[in-house]
């Protein structure tokens, strides 16, 4: 009989034969005590826990609920990890586990009746697929929000114990699934890194000063924007600072003020809202601080700022980075700024319409009932582009370059880098085919229907009276001519270090 090589170590096979029994045994022995010892409250709870989680329900259920009371981009993505995870360990275990070790269940003769599932298993016992899902929906929804990985972890481990609790698994299938779940969890990781994974998107490292509770700080709240209620909350963790709460039409004055007087200039609100404060920061060359409380917080977001408190530590700190601020200009002192995104044509109501429908339906989905409903309607822009004159039905510049486009932008990387990321999507006929393909491309792509380039100034003429311009939010009638750059590094702006 020929030996049994590991690497160059030869493995005798009754070695091998008498390890495996033993660990049988201790499998079995394990088991068995499970079921003699009496588990308290455990009756009522784990077999309904445990037929609950059949097919993922209860951990997409889990999902949507995180995503709708956590009601921030940290929720969603934390929701989107937990779902990704949860599907690709299912997938490895009913595709290549469940097949490779051909394990029968456990006998339940030493289980109670009371314990045991009304429908029993008839797949093989190793390893354990609820164990498997219920450890990957918890470590994604971990790696992207230990507060809700700490909520759902003692659910997926009740999960996992109820399998052998009801007799339907032995331990070592539940340990091995749960290992299986959380490596496929790190596995989604590696393919989409996680927010704390990606880098510094402010660079470089500005110098500001630090305001342990905001002393010398005015913080302006819009109260139009849903923001007194974060305001509110702010109050505790900045007792130094003097808030000022103004309706909509009053931001811009109260800001002048507020920059006259203040050492650093605060804001609360959405991404309109923080546009205007970035605008008189800059003028007068004082930092700001952006605590996200709109319904669109793009730039805070990209800055690696989710919340207030995120903010706060970096007033104390002093730790600040400078970021580019775009602009367009017109003829007659015509001109405005923007953080995030300049668009004219279709993307201004095409962009609202996808807001309106994507929290019912879904992102992708959204995008294609609004490009279908703005393009039915809508004429084509004809303007002089590049020297040419052209028939766009969109003309989209982001300010710095965004990693994917969709029906709304994504996530910057470098708020710094003096570039304009600029999207056309050419007239024609199938302009909803079209929006789709430019959607789906990333920056530097080209098509028949489509352009994307990286550029650091545009110069658009021709453009016809009525044509909508939009930008961070805000629309307004754009004028005939229009050029578009950006002021590099023109703006200081607090943010911690890393992210939380």
């Amino acid at each position: 009989m020929s030996d049994i090589y590991v690497g160059r170590t030869p493995v005798d096979p009754g070695t091998r034969a008498r390890v495996t029994a033993l660990l049988s045994g201790l499998d079995q022995r394990f088991f068995r005590s499970a079921a003699d010892r009496h588990w308290p409250g455990a009756g009522p709870v784990l077999p309904r826990l445990s037929r609950s989680a059949n097919h993922g329900l209860l951990w997409f259920g889990a999902a949507a609920g995180i995503a709708f009371l956590g009601r921030g981009q940290r929720s969603r993505r934390a929701a989107l990890r937990g779902v990704a995870s949860l599907a690709v360990a299912s997938a490895a275990i009913n595709t290549v586990g469940k097949r490779s070790v051909r394990r029968r269940r456990p006998l339940l003769d030493t289980v109670p009746v009371i314990r045991q599932l009304k429908r029993q298993p008839i797949t093989t016992s190793f390893p354990s697929g609820h164990a498997a899902s219920a450890a990957a929906f918890a470590t994604g929804v971990a790696l992207e929000s230990k507060g809700w990985g700490a909520v759902v972890a003692p659910i997926a481990f009740s999960v996992a114990a109820s399998r052998v609790y009801t007799g339907v698994h032995y331990p070592s299938d539940v340990v091995v699934g749960a290992a299986l779940g959380v490596g496929a969890a790190f596995a989604v990781r590696g393919i989409v890194p996680t927010r704390s994974q990606l880098p510094s998107p402010g660079r470089p490292h500005a110098q500001a000063p630090a305001l342990p509770e905001g002393e010398g700080m005015v913080v302006v709240v819009n109260r139009a924007s849903g923001s007194s209620d974060a305001a509110g909350a702010l109050r505790d963790s900045l007792p130094l600072a003097e808030f000022v709460e103004c309706d909509p039409e009053d931001v811009n004055t109260e800001l002048e003020k507020a920059a006259e007087r203040c050492t650093a200039l605060g804001i609360v609100g959405g991404d309109g809202t923080v546009n205007r404060a970035a605008v008189a920061a800059a003028r007068h060359g004082l930092p700001l601080a952006v605590f996200p409380g709109g319904t669109l917080n793009h730039f805070a977001y990209d800055l690696g700022i989710e919340d207030s408190q995120a903010t706060c530590r970096a007033m104390a700190a002093g730790d600040a980075v400078r970021v580019d601020l775009g602009r367009f200009t017109g003829p007659d002192g015509v001109s405005g700024h923007f953080l995030n995104t300049f668009s004219l044509g279709v993307y201004p109501e095409l962009v609202r319409v996808r807001e309106h429908w994507s929290p019912r339906i879904g992102g992708w989905p959204a995008g294609v009932v609004a490009a279908a409903k703005v393009l039915r309607g809508q004429h084509q822009l004809q303007a002089e582009f590049e020297g040419r004159r052209r028939s766009l039905w969109m003309l989209f510049a982001g300010n710095g370059i965004y990693q994917r486009f969709g029906f709304t932008p994504g996530h910057r990387l470098d708020l710094a880098d003096g570039l304009l990321d600029v999207r056309v999507v050419h007239g024609g006929s199938f302009p909803s085919l079209r929006l789709l393909a430019a959607a789906a491309a990333g920056p530097l792509s080209r098509s028949p229907v489509h352009a994307a380039e990286r550029m650091r100034r545009v110069r658009i003429k021709g453009i016809a009276p009525g044509t909508p311009l939009a930008f961070d939010g805000e629309v307004a009638e754009a004028p005939a001519e229009l050029t578009i750059d950006k002021g590099n590094e023109a703006l200081t702006v607090y943010r911690p270090r890393a992210f939380q």
